[in-house]
Order: C-alpha cells, then structure tokens, then sequence
C-alpha cells in the first residue's frame, strides 16, 4: 500500500505506524501480529516503531481509540444539529457506513477490541475501561436521536437505547464484509445511501 509520510524526510511518523498496524492487525488478528510484522507493513525498521511505541499492547490500543475518536468527531455534530429526528438520523447513519468502509481497517479493529474485551482476550489494560465508555457515549449520541424521533412521533415506541443495537450492529458489519479494493467512492456513496434507507425505515412507525 502507498503511505504518505507524516514528516517529509524524517521517515514514518506516529500516524503512519497507525495506519501500518491497523491493516496488520485487520489481517492477522492481535495475537498473531508482531512488532516484525507492523515495521515490514510500515517498510521500516522495528527500531522506528519503538521509537513511538514500548509494546503492540499500546500500539493496539491507540488503533482502537483513534478508531472511535474518528467516529466520535464525525457523528457528534450531526447528532447535536438541528433539524428533526429523521434527518439527523439518517445523516449519522451515512457518515457512520462511510468511515466503516473509508477507514476500514481502523473501524474493524474498534469493533473487533470491544468483543476481545468482553471475551477477556487482547491486552488486559485499564483503556480497554476507557474504549468502552466512548463507545457507550457513542452509542447514546443514536439512543438520544431515535428517543427525539419516537416524541416526535416519527419513530416506533420502544427501548431507544435497545434500539440501537441493531442500527449499530448492522452498521459495524460493513467492517466485515467490505473489500475496500473493489469500490471505489462512488460505491462508498451508494452503499451509505442504502443503509440510512434501511435503517432509518426500520425505525419508522408502522414498519414492520
């Protein structure tokens, strides 16, 4: 893969060892992916990755919440925009289906880090604590939209929070199945336009 380098002429950066390790991790897994493997994706030398980093544990971890973050930046100011509760949701959904397919392998490695933490596996560390409370508030920012729609009368009555399991377990998915070497961004559109009809049907009183 061609890597734009974070400092011209000063070799990978800590952004570029991100982005090697988030598609080691992505192929490998956790367990198997080594310091080896995250410098050959990088084409540099380990020496480079452990000038940034002590451990894979921490390299992980940074993927994971880099991954959230990135989600959390995007979606937060739709979520809080004006605007009635469809519009607003159905924008979340796209930019959401968006990154899944865009930062792929960043997005499937967050995912992939909340089940390792509920299986007890992966890096045991006090900011696996920290990811899944992002991810909570991530998930509210949804809850608290479809609760405004279902006031709004536009949305079936039921659990908001229980809700967006599914809307989010559908839209985390992508990060399973999309092959970021066949779209193009033209289906990237297409395929977020999908999912907000989808989803946001879904929700709609009387569907079903």
């Amino acid at each position: 893969m061609t890597r734009e380098l974070s400092r011209s002429g000063a070799g990978p950066g800590r952004q570029d060892i991100l982005e090697a390790a988030a598609v080691a991790f992505t192929r490998n897994g956790y367990d198997a992916t080594t310091i080896d493997d995250i410098a050959d994706e990088l084409r540099a030398t380990k020496g480079r990755v452990y000038h940034y980093y002590r451990s894979k544990a921490d390299i992980f971890l940074d993927v994971v919440l880099t991954g959230i973050r990135d989600l959390l930046t995007e979606v937060r100011p739709l979520a809080e925009a004006e605007g009635d509760a469809v519009e607003r949701l159905e924008r979340m959904v796209r930019r959401h289906a968006a990154k899944m397919m865009t930062r792929n392998a960043f997005q499937r490695v967050a995912v992939q880090a909340v089940e390792m933490r509920r299986l007890g596996q992966g890096p045991r560390y006090e900011s696996l604590h920290d990811i899944v409370r992002m991810r909570d508030e991530y998930e509210q920012l949804f809850a608290d939209v479809v609760a405004q729609g279902q006031r709004e009368g536009a949305f079936r009555g039921t659990d908001p929070r229980l809700a967006t399991k599914p809307v989010l377990g559908a839209l985390n998915w992508i990060t399973v199945w999309y092959d970021p070497e066949l779209a193009g961004e033209d289906g990237v559109g297409q395929i977020a336009d999908e999912y907000a009809e989808f989803v946001v049907g879904g929700l709609r009183r009387g569907s079903g």
